[in-house]
């Protein structure tokens, strides 16, 4: 069955989904931007196995994930992440205005684990395969811009292999505990979560 917070009009936005969505962008791009500091910064560290470095690819997919869990509405993770990194670029991301074709691909991975339910299903499954494929879109990305010559099974694979683990538990279960975390506060009553709360 339908969750019990699902849709009826997935399509349909209102303004305090658009102001939510954007709200949201703009947080996730100041930490986008940051997060580019501890990538680099990290380099030496991972150096002994540099498919490693994928692990930390997570935290940029946070936003495909966590916006449609909230806002319940088709084209959300996709405009979440994109403006996200749009800011990040903005505010002189490491990798310059590329960032925005990647969060585009990165939000629009995420969004086909929505889009399969026709945004009727919000769980904790749906959630791990949104991060899980918004981190194929990032990896597939990195692979083909920066990493073109490296070998296929000694890092090309890790490398997808440790980004969709991080996509699924930092953007998939961490959205989740965001959401979750939030709930109590009562910011997401005007949303189906909220209410999903109030009747409980």
């Amino acid at each position: 069955m339908p969750d019990s917070t699902a849709l009826a009009h997935p399509g349909r936005w209102r303004t305090v989904d658009i102001l939510t969505c954007a709200v949201l962008a703009v947080a996730f791009g100041v930490v986008f931007w940051a997060w580019g500091f501890v990538w680099n910064g990290l380099d030496p560290v991972l150096a002994f196995y540099p498919p490693l470095k994928s692990i930390l690819n997570g935290v940029w997919l946070i936003p495909a994930v966590l916006a449609p869990l909230i806002v319940r509405r088709a084209g959300a993770g996709l405009l979440t992440e994109a403006l996200a990194a749009t800011v990040s670029a903005l505010l002189g991301s490491f990798w310059g205005v590329a960032v925005i074709l990647q969060g585009l691909l990165q939000g629009l991975g995420g969004e086909l684990a929505f889009a399969a339910t026709r945004y009727r299903r919000f769980g904790t499954p749906v959630a791990l395969a949104g991060g899980a494929l918004a981190a194929v879109a990032l990896a597939w990305f990195d692979v083909r811009n920066y990493y073109p010559g490296a070998d296929l099974w000694a890092f090309k694979v890790p490398y997808f292999a440790l980004a969709m683990l991080s996509g699924a538990l930092v953007a998939g279960l961490g959205s989740k505990a965001l959401v979750k975390a939030m709930l109590p506060t009562g910011v997401l009553d005007r949303f189906p979560a909220g209410r999903e709360r109030q009747r409980i």
